[in-house]
């Protein structure tokens, strides 16, 4: 607290993106990175393996997401092979993930209107993506941004969080952050946000004492909301 407390009365710099950018890249280099990232790099990169990968993880830690993404498409990847199964059989193998009854609901419709209606492709279409139930603006915009290169800026709890924090937005919502992020954030680092913030989001800037001492963003921070600390 006293710390906290310290801080507040020195003189912040203003809030230079470039450079919360290049510090953020150097901090979260040791760091678990965002799950969906993960899977992209390993291979699981295709937009419908990303767009259900996203599914899985709603109101799911990413330790758990990722282990259980990777079981259901070890027994089923493509739409093809998924919509083959039951909805019984993907739920039994993404069952330690959150809302799995319905996630499982979701995912089986997602692979039976993509073999459907897109020839087992789905089109790197945004409107396309929230047509899907169970598909809100983050997953669209980070399946999208990920796996087709696409500009858009994901928006869960870390990129909310940690944006509100430093003061560069102010959002009483996922939906108004985006909205204000979109408009201050360069189009061509609207991707690389998500990726930077959900590991720095999760292990520096944590919802509750985050880890201000560490921080290599604490002299431009306005530490909005924060109370204490570690």
């Amino acid at each position: 607290m006293e710390f906290i407390r310290a801080m507040r009365h020195v003189q912040k710099q203003p809030f230079n993106l470039d450079i919360a950018l290049e510090r953020l890249r150097v901090a979260v280099e040791p760091l678990p990175k965002a799950a969906m990232f993960d899977l992209a790099e390993q291979g699981y990169d295709s937009l419908f393996e990303q767009l259900i990968a996203c599914i899985i993880s709603i109101r799911t830690y990413d330790e758990v997401m990722l282990p259980t993404a990777l079981k259901l498409f070890e027994t089923a990847r493509t739409p093809e092979e998924i919509s083959k199964l039951t909805v019984d059989q993907i739920d039994a193998l993404i069952e330690l993930s959150s809302f799995h009854e319905r996630k499982a609901q979701q995912i089986h419709q997602i692979a039976e209107r993509t073999v459907k209606e897109y020839g087992g492709t789905i089109p790197c279409d945004r409107e396309v993506l929230l047509s899907f139930a169970g598909v809100g603006p983050k997953c669209a915009n980070l399946a999208l941004g990920i796996a087709c290169g696409e500009p858009y800026i994901g928006v869960d709890i870390h990129v909310h969080r940690v944006t509100n924090r430093w003061g560069y937005v102010a959002a009483s919502t996922p939906e108004r952050t985006l909205a204000q992020l979109e408009a201050a954030v360069p189009r061509g680092n609207w991707i690389e946000l998500n990726r930077l913030l959900v590991p720095f989001g999760k292990h520096i800037c944590t919802g509750t004492k985050p880890r201000c001492s560490e921080c290599p963003l604490l002299d431009m921070c306005r530490q909005v909301g924060v109370t204490s600390h570690r």
